[in-house]
């Protein structure tokens, strides 16, 4: 039982790696990404979060100080004479447009907030410098601030001062920049890691093809070292594997040669021996016996030939199969779609399942043969109404030469297995509707 504190981390654990992508060219892309993220973070935090701030403020106090100081000298000289020179004053000198509205009131605006720190700096600046009411416009000109503050006197101080006195500008081009500088980089690495990936695909791609019996030859090597070093092992490897069985092909049609010209002289001596017909008919059995063992190494032998996949019509195929059963008076039905096609050797999924549509015709009275497709897999089934076999002995049976249910022994479940799982796929027997076993072939589309 999991303690409680470690499902939590389990749940988190389990929904990061949701998200995640799976694949190696997803999973270099984001570790690429990651810290272009991070340095991206960190750059904007140190240069908006304490040099842009501090710029702001001190930019912000700047045009603060000269309307304080122009309120401070209207206040100290109220003479309208006074007014107008000191207006005019501040507007050369302090480069700020100001006027003053008599027996005006501040604006009712609502309070609006724009990106960055301007506007908030601002406000603090006026607050501390003026300590009188005030109203900042941010919205109404995209090239100025208007500036109201309210006068003790009476009436209102209209201020108009440039955006730029108040901002930096740099910090576009920075922001700009770096965005710009770190997609040019993910776009090459990406480049560069997707060439890297190929040559793994293609090494992925070509195990997948020779596991399911599809002979493409050697790949060349592409891509880092390590990629070349990995191509070059498998063509290596294919190639003992090929030569493996070629040799045990040879071998095998080897043994059954030689087998075959002894049982031909002892079948040729029991013709001539009729005096015991009893015991001539019981070495006549063991000799078909022995010939039956021949011909299933030499079925074996070329189920592993050098016969190359190609599309097929799976349907036709099983058809043929069925076909074959009537005639030899075995009852068959069969259930497959009009056209099934699948990238398979032919002769070599024909000898399958042919055997184990022999093997259930010999247990049984009848015997149906379906196919289907679901998803990337298509299933047949070959279920017949025999006496079936335990469901402790139906992996035993697939050993060569293993009794089957019958009490006979042969290879050809072996073959059936062997040829099935060479097309990357897998074979089991189960309880069949129809009373007896069913044979349930899995191959991949």
């Amino acid at each position: 039982m999991l303690r409680p504190e470690i499902q939590p981390a389990r749940i988190v654990n389990r929904g990061i790696r949701k998200i995640l992508p799976r694949s190696l060219l997803g999973r270099s892309l984001l570790m690429i990404l990651l810290p272009l993220v991070l340095l991206l973070a960190v750059a904007l935090q140190i240069f908006y979060g304490s040099h842009l701030d501090v710029v702001s403020r001190r930019l912000s106090g700047a045009v603060a100080g000269e309307i304080g100081y122009t309120l401070e000298m209207l206040r100290r000289f109220p003479d309208p004479a006074d007014r107008e020179w000191i207006l005019s004053k501040a507007n050369s000198e302090f480069d700020l447009a100001m006027t003053i509205e008599p027996d005006a009131m501040l604006p009712d605006m609502p309070q609006t907030n724009i990106l960055g720190p301007m506007d908030d700096d601002l406000a603090i600046s006026l607050r501390d410098r003026t300590g009188m009411p005030f109203v900042a416009d941010w919205l109404s000109d995209s090239r100025n601030v208007l500036i109201s503050v309210q006068l003790p006197q009476g009436g209102v101080l209209k201020v108009v001062s440039a955006r730029k006195r108040l901002y930096a500008g740099t910090i576009y081009i920075f922001v700009l920049w770096i965005v710009g500088m770190a997609a040019v980089l993910f776009v090459i690495a990406a480049l560069f890691m997707r060439n890297q990936v190929r040559g793994i695909r293609r090494l992925a791609s070509a195990a997948e093809a020779f596991g399911r019996g599809r002979d493409i030859g050697p790949i060349k090597p592409e891509g880092a070292t390590e990629v070349r070093q990995a191509a070059s092992a498998f063509n290596r490897m294919q190639e003992r594997v090929r030569r493996f069985l070629v040799q045990r092909t040879e071998m095998l049609a080897g043994v059954s040669h030689d087998l075959r010209t002894p049982l031909t002289r002892l079948r040729l001596a029991l013709a001539m021996m009729p005096a015991r017909e009893d015991l001539v008919s019981e070495m006549t059995a063991d000799v078909e016996e022995m010939e039956r063992m021949v011909s299933g190494y030499l079925a074996f032998a070329r189920g592993e030939g050098t016969e190359q996949a190609e599309p097929v019509n799976l349907s036709a195929v099983l058809e043929e199969v069925a076909a074959g059963a009537r005639r030899s008076g075995a009852e068959v039905a069969v259930d497959v779609p009009e056209a099934l096609t699948l990238s398979l050797r032919a002769d070599a999924v024909r000898r399958a399942i042919t055997n184990l549509v022999d093997n259930a015709r010999r247990h049984a009275h009848r015997v149906a043969l379906a196919a289907m497709r679901q998803g990337r897999m298509v299933f047949v089934t070959v279920d017949d109404d025999g006496p079936g076999i335990p469901p402790d002995r139906r992996e035993s049976v697939f050993r060569p030469f293993e009794s089957d249910s019958s009490g006979g022994t042969g290879l050809g479940l072996t073959i059936a297995r062997d040829i099935v799982r060479a097309h990357g796929g897998e074979i089991v027997l189960e309880d069949s509707p129809l009373g007896g076993l069913r044979a349930r072939i899995r191959l991949p589309v």
